[in-house]
């Protein structure tokens, strides 16, 4: 597979989702990319980096051959791709509450 980041085109509920695990080529888990380590996805997005609790980052798997699974409830899933890879974007700190 290519290296860098999965993302995702979709379309949920507020009360559905997606999850997305990564698998060996015989199909067993891989450590650090089951379902139990995606957060579920949902909202609408035509290119949503899909996030493990590891972050987004799939480039240690470049060039393996792996299987995705995808746990959709009440969700559309239109498309994926992996693309090079984009660090998770870091959030700035709120501002304090001016008193």
């Amino acid at each position: 597979m290519p290296g860098g980041n999965l993302t995702i085109n979709f379309g949920s509920s507020a009360a559905a989702g997606i999850r997305v695990e990564l698998l060996e080529a015989e199909g067993k888990p891989i450590e650090g990319y089951t379902l139990d380590d995606c957060p579920e996805i949902f909202g609408d997005s035509i290119r949503h980096t899909v996030r493990w609790k590891r972050g987004g980052d799939v480039r240690s798997l470049e060039g393996r051959p792996v299987r995705l699974r995808f746990a959709l409830r009440d969700a559309d899933l239109y498309a994926f791709q992996f693309v090079p890879f984009q660090p998770d974007p870091v959030r700035p700190p709120r501002p304090k509450a001016v008193q």
